[in-house]
């Protein structure tokens, strides 16, 4: 198919064409650094002041997310962007990107920045042209917000490196949760190119964290050092371990670390066959063998007509995205393990309940348990009850005996862990503890979903730029008179 190519494109044109092509990358979180402002530099990227935004199918939109271009060399099945499609295409520039950021931030309209990409003409040539931006905006503008940077598959582990001293944040996007999947929508993307950049940016904060020095050494030897070994580390073909792997290129001037706020990653849900059971048993393997920040988990939304993709007449599967994303919290920090939450037999959640009361009905051997004597982690994994409010019972208890009053005022959700705990060796009233019974009480309690989820326009993403007036931007993109 033809693509359109718009040559003279005004800078307002291309935020317009960029910005939403990016609205269904959701790995943008921006928390995990904290970096004061600097003499003679502008913006800080302290953790609690990063706003985050959600649009009403719960994606995160707090920073200025765009794409560096949305032309790309491949056809990925499921996305808006791939090859074939016949649609207007546009690309910043370095100097284009540096000005959006600066003037949107001057504005208070944003906190930092989101790039991801197409990869035009090559990943090298992509992802070079990204770390340009980000030079500049460290170098020149003297930016020290918030930056996450998408890491191109297939790119160089030399510009991975150059970008990763710039970047706060930077994500390897997984795409599809299993090497299958992968090859039917996107053959021209293999799993040894997405995790190898994932393993030199694990590896490359380890060693920046241990603040070990291991000179520069060529690219020929560092290439050949981050060939990481074919060996089956586990089911998942995850690479082993090697090290070290900083030094490929000579590490800019200023602290802010590589990649200090560590990497994230995002499975598209939906768009292959992958049970629930999948699903967390590959993020749990990522968190482990990558030290990940965080899994997104992004539900599949219908842009392309393939045969190869799913129909959903139900619209993008976004109750399904929000359980996965509790579990997700449940693997996190309660000390749940994925073959805990689910199993072969029983793949997928239940999408009428948590996560959580799933897990607890299907063992009520261990319940109820008494609150004034269970110990931290076993708190965790009653119903109703959060990191929070299990950590100030634990406190409380110490003083005297809690009472169910006294949980709810802790800020325990008795709606729900009233079927599993007593106090004092009491529950609060007699109780059935029957599965089925509970079941149906917890189903009837309603449950708080996210924004939107219970109707309304579910998949319309807000913008940041509504009201921005760009008539005042000059032909060179630099504004001319400030708000």
């Amino acid at each position: 198919m033809s693509v359109i190519i718009q040559e003279h494109m005004s800078i307002q044109k291309k935020l317009e064409i960029l910005s939403d092509a990016a609205k269904y990358d959701v790995a943008c979180t921006s928390s995990g650094v904290d970096r004061s402002g600097t003499p003679g530099g502008i913006g800080n990227s302290v953790a609690c002041g990063i706003c985050h935004t959600f649009s009403a199918d719960g994606r995160c939109i707090s920073l200025l997310k765009i794409l560096m271009t949305n032309e790309c060399i491949f056809d990925c099945k499921y996305c808006l962007n791939r090859a074939a499609n016949d649609i207007v295409r546009a690309s910043f520039t370095p100097e284009e990107i540096c000005t959006l950021t600066m003037e949107f931030y001057r504005r208070n309209y944003i906190e930092g920045l989101f790039l991801s990409s197409g990869v035009l003409k090559s990943p090298n040539y992509t992802m070079e042209l990204m770390c340009n931006a980000l030079k500049m905006l460290r170098e020149v503008y003297h930016f020290n917000g918030y930056i996450h940077c998408k890491a191109v598959p297939g790119a160089d582990p030399s510009l991975i490196e150059m970008t990763g001293w710039y970047a706060d944040r930077m994500s390897v996007n997984l795409e599809l949760p299993t090497a299958d999947g992968l090859r039917n929508l996107a053959p021209h993307k293999s799993r040894k190119n997405i995790l190898r950049p994932m393993k030199q940016i694990q590896l490359g904060r380890n060693e920046a964290l241990g603040l070990k020095s291991y000179g520069r050494l060529s690219d020929a030897a560092g290439r050949e050092r981050l060939l990481l070994s074919e060996k089956e580390s586990n089911k998942e073909n995850l690479p082993v371990s090697v090290s070290p792997v900083l030094g490929l290129v000579k590490r800019p001037t200023g602290n802010r670390g590589f990649v200090p706020a560590g990497q994230s990653t995002q499975m598209i849900i939906g768009a292959t066959p992958e049970n629930d059971y999948q699903i967390i048993t590959v993020a749990e393997s990522l968190y482990q063998k990558f030290d990940l920040k965080r899994v997104f988990y992004s539900a599949y939304v219908q842009v392309n007509e393939d045969t190869s993709l799913p129909s959903l007449p139900g619209g993008p599967p976004l109750l399904r995205e929000h359980r996965l994303y509790q579990a997700d919290w449940l693997l996190r920090f309660y000390g749940f393990q994925a073959s805990e939450l689910l199993s072969e037999t029983r793949p997928n959640f239940n999408i009428l309940i948590d996560p959580k009361c799933n897990w607890a009905l299907g063992h009520l051997e261990q319940f109820p348990v008494e609150v004034n004597k269970a110990d931290y982690f076993t708190l965790l994994r009653i119903p109703g009850i959060g990191v929070k409010s299990a950590q100030r019972i634990v406190k409380a208890r110490q003083a005297a005996n809690l009472r169910f009053e006294d949980l709810k005022k802790i800020g325990v959700v008795l709606k729900r862990a009233l079927y599993f705990i007593t106090c004092s060796g009491k529950m609060m009233y007699p109780i059935k503890l029957e599965e089925n019974y509970i079941t149906n009480q917890l189903i009837s309690v309603k449950e708080k979903l996210p924004f939107g989820m219970e109707g309304g326009n579910l998949y319309t993403q807000l913008s940041l730029f509504d009201d921005v007036n760009f008539n005042s931007f000059n032909q060179s993109g630099v504004r001319s008179m400030y708000l």
